[in-house]
């Protein structure tokens, strides 16, 4: 009988480290989001207001697992308010509905700077010699488990949703590409086939963007995206979320990819935009007679 209360005892305390977080996010699951913290979805996240319930309850649901997972500390004297961690979580999770997928589960710390912080960076030259050098960054997805952000960019793509410029949502296309293994601006599709039709058409559209970008022509995707496969992915993830009207009229095929990708269409929660003004043909003067 003492062998069978020990067996129990030891089955329960190796049992006990998994089985009590996950009764514990349970219980913080089950608790709505308070009236005040979806005031600031509302404000700061303005297409919020105009999701479909479900997806509403998705996103409050998904946030307060952000907020229970993660931890947000502040750089450079920076105090991380609840107005802050509830605007980035919000962006943050717009990029998960509709999946069946954890909340970014490589993910624990969320660094946060007053504005644009200055990253050291190692450049190799000619002979493999390395010269330590800064730059200055906005934001920043690292593969170890952090995103830096600067809070003054945030605050900037929330208060225009149309610009196609979004920060955390940039931040966070990284952090989903790396799910794949590495960014490489191939994320984990599932299903193997969906691979090649991807490769395809956003191969095709990095190129063009690399060509336009080289001769500064104007794009509805931006030129930061031409500097590899994996910034691509990142500011067509900005464009989808903020400009989805222009990259479904001049990138049809890669809206669709990533229609298929997101699992939902974000001109839904938002009205077209206005059609550009009509052309003013020229006027010709001439300073003298035939």
């Amino acid at each position: 009988m003492e062998a069978l209360i020990w067996i129990g005892l030891t089955a329960l305390a190796i049992a006990l480290p998994f089985a009590y977080p996950r009764w514990r996010l349970r219980r913080i699951l089950a608790r709505p989001l308070p009236p005040e913290a979806e005031q600031v979805l509302l404000r700061n996240i303005p297409v919020y207001r105009n999701m479909s319930v479900d997806l509403q309850q998705q996103l409050r649901r998904m946030v307060v697992r952000f907020l229970h997972e993660k931890k947000f500390i502040g750089c450079e004297g920076l105090e991380v308010t609840d107005e802050m961690a509830l605007t980035i979580a919000g962006q943050a999770c717009l990029l998960l509905l509709n999946r069946p997928s954890k909340v970014y589960p490589a993910l624990h710390t969320i660094l946060v700077y007053p504005g644009a912080f200055v990253a050291q960076r190692h450049q190799t030259g000619p002979g493999g010699v390395v010269t330590p050098g800064h730059q200055t960054m906005l934001g920043e997805s690292w593969d170890d488990g952090r995103v830096v952000l600067s809070w003054d960019d945030v605050r900037r793509g929330a208060g225009d949703w149309t610009d196609g410029h979004n920060i955390v949502l940039h931040e966070f296309a990284h952090q989903l590409d790396s799910e794949s293994g590495r960014a490489n601006g191939a994320p984990y599709l599932g299903n193997p086939a969906s691979y090649r039709e991807w490769s395809a058409v956003l191969s095709r559209d990095f190129q063009d963007l690399r060509l336009r970008a080289m001769y500064r022509q104007e794009t509805v995707l931006d030129h930061y995206g031409a500097t590899n496969p994996a910034e691509f992915f990142a500011v067509a993830t900005e464009t989808f979320f903020e400009k989805p009207y222009q990259m479904a009229e001049h990138h049809g095929e890669l809206y669709a990819e990533f229609l298929k990708y997101y699992r939902v269409d974000p001109r839904e929660w938002m009205a077209p935009p206005p059609p550009p003004p009509p052309a003013v043909p020229p006027s010709y003067a001439f300073a003298g007679g035939w």
